[in-house]
């Protein structure tokens, strides 16, 4: 295993983004049974519970840091807000993915994380390539992604959604350091 350390975690103007902890099961458990929080992610879900937020939690403990980082994205007055991950995908490839509870949707939090954990993946992990998908009925999310520099590749993907409990076309970008 790559001796990858995330803690004390990355700072942004607003934001930290640290390791998950299980402190943070009952705020994911809540974020995660919105239906609109899950239905735009692949692995989340639906209904999620307190269960499935400790598993996911007690899950990080077996990634290797090598291939696979999870960041808890935190405020310092409003807490924990959401998930940003990078994981290798079905090509290799590093992919990143993301999301946040929906009271923290609108506010840029999502794009300030994102972009900061893209200059950590290059600058620490180095990473050069990162791919990443939306769901097409979520603009939003690939507003993000093109804030933060990725590019369509204009391949659209039918992929799993847990939450949607089946496939759901996905808009495929790049991003390059």
């Amino acid at each position: 295993m790559c001796a990858i350390e995330i803690e004390p975690g990355i700072r942004t103007q607003r934001l930290r983004l640290r390791r998950p902890r299980r402190a943070d099961a009952a705020r994911i458990a809540e974020y995660c049974n919105d239906f609109d929080v899950a239905k735009m992610t692949s692995q989340i879900p639906h209904p999620y519970g307190i269960a499935d937020a400790h598993a996911f939690i007690d899950r990080q403990d077996y990634k290797d840091p090598a291939r696979e980082v999870t960041f808890a994205i935190e405020h310092p007055e409003e807490g924990f807000m959401g998930i940003l991950g990078f994981f290798g995908n079905a090509e290799g490839r590093s992919e990143i993915g993301y999301w946040l509870g929906r009271p923290h949707w609108g506010k840029g939090y999502a794009t300030e994380a994102a972009d900061r954990a893209l200059v950590w993946a290059s600058r620490e992990w180095g990473r050069r390539y990162v791919v990443a998908g939306h769901a097409c009925d979520n603009p939003a999310s690939g507003e993000v992604l093109c804030k933060v520099g990725f590019l369509y590749t204009g391949e659209v993907k039918l992929l799993a959604s847990a939450a949607r409990k089946g496939e759901t076309p996905v808009r495929m970008m790049v991003w390059l350091a």
